[in-house]
C-alpha cells in the first residue's frame, strides 16, 4: 500500500527541518571556530621556553626562574599577577594567580601546576634523574598562558582567574604530599568560585581526553560537548580514570571542579617526557575548547 500524500509531505517537512537544524548548528560552530584566537604553535613555544629552565621541582634554580617567568608573562599580556607565598616542610613555595575583571558575578578558575617531578621513578634507565616535564607541567602552563594572551574580558561569560599551582608533583618523595599548592590555595580561599577547571598533561601527541570520574559531571559535559562541536577528536565523552590532582582539594570543599587530563601517556614520570612527545595541535584542541566555553558558559 502506498504512503498517503499528507504523511509523505509531513516526513519531507520533518526531514527538511532536521537538515536545516544541522546546517545551522554547523554554521554556528564554524562561525565560533573562526573567532577563536588560541594558537597551538604559540602554546608549544611557551612549553619549550619552560623546558629551557631545566628541572623545575621545588628547591631547584629552574623552579624559581620559571615562577618569575610566569609572572612576567601574565604582566606582559595585561593580567594582574599575584604571588601567594607559603612554606611547606621548610621549603619556600608560591602559587601564582592571574586575574582579569569581566564585570560578572560568576567566577571561574583555570588552573595548572608549574612544578615538575624531582625524580623519574618510572624510568627504567634513569630513575634518579628529574623529569623534564614537557607534558606533565609545561603543557598545562602553556595552555593557560596562551589563553591569557587571547582572552578579552568583554567576551567572557565570567570573571576568570588563572592559577599556577606549586608543588603538585612531589608526592610520596621524602614525605611530601601530592597537590600541595592547590591544598594551600583552597585553605586560604575566601570566596569560592562557581567552577574550577584544571589542565594537566594535555600535550600528548596522541591525545585522548576522557571524563575524570571524580570531576563535576555537568561542567565536564559542557566542556567535552564544546570540544566535540568544534570537531576535536581528543574529547571522548566516557569515564576512564579517577585522578588525584589539583582539582581534588576543591571537590573536598564542595566546589565544582573538573580535571582535563590524558593519563594514557607512556612517558609519565620518565626522562622521556620531552618536547618531541607533545604536539601543538593537542594544545590547540584544549585551548580553543576552553576559549570557546568561556564565551558561552551559562
Amino acid at each position: 500500500m502506498g504512503t498517503p500524500i499528507k504523511e509523505l509531505l509531513f516526513q519531507i517537512s520533518l526531514t527538511s527541518l532536521v537538515l536545516l537544524a544541522c546546517c545551522l548548528a554547523l554554521a554556528a560552530c564554524d562561525g565560533l571556530e573562526t573567532r577563536l584566537a588560541f594558537d597551538g604553535e604559540n602554546a608549544f613555544q611557551l612549553a619549550a621556553q619552560q623546558l629551557d629552565f631545566g628541572p623545575r621541582h621545588p628547591g631547584s634554580e629552574g623552579h624559581e626562574a620559571v615562577g618569575d617567568w610566569i609572572l612576567a608573562q601574565l604582566q606582559e599580556t595585561g593580567w594582574e599577577a599575584i604571588e601567594q607565598p607559603f612554606l611547606y616542610r621548610d621549603q619556600s613555595l608560591r602559587n601564582i594567580i592571574g586575574v582579569a575583571e569581566a564585570g560578572e558575578d560568576v567566577s571561574i578558575i583555570l588552573g595548572a601546576h608549574y612544578d615538575t617531578r624531582p625524580i623519574a621513578e618510572m624510568d627504567l634507565s634513569n630513575p634518579e634523574l628529574p623529569v623534564p616535564g614537557a607534558n606533565d607541567g609545561a603543557s598545562g602552563v602553556a595552555v593557560l598562558l596562551e589563553l591569557a594572551r587571547v582572552l578579552r574580558p568583554d567576551t567572557l561569560c565570567a570573571q576568570v582567574s588563572l592559577v599556577f599551582f606549586d608543588a603538585e608533583d612531589s608526592g610520596e618523595i621524602d614525605g611530601w604530599d601530592w597537590a600541595v599548592g592547590s591544598e594551600y590555595f583552597v585553605e586560604t580561599l575566601e570566596i569560592p568560585p562557581q567552577a574550577v577547571v584544571i589542565v594537566d598533561m594535555v600535550g600528548d601527541e596522541d591525545l585522548h581526553l576522557h571524563y575524570e570520574r571524580n570531576s563535576d559531571s555537568e561542567i565536564s559535559q559542557e566542556i567535552w560537548s564544546m570540544g566535540e562541536q568544534l570537531g576535536y577528536p581528543a574529547f571522548i565523552p566516557q569515564q576512564k580514570y579517577s585522578i588525584l590532582d589539583d582539582h581534588t582539594a576543591f571537590l573536598r570543599q564542595g566546589i565544582p571542579a573538573v580535571d582535563i587530563i590524558d593519563f594514557d601517556y607512556p612517558y609519565w614520570h620518565t626522562t622521556q617526557d620531552t618536547l618531541e612527545h607533545i604536539s601543538a595541535y593537542s594544545l590547540e584542541q584544549v585551548g580553543r575548547t576552553l576559549e570557546a566555553w568561556l564565551q558561552t558558559c551559562p
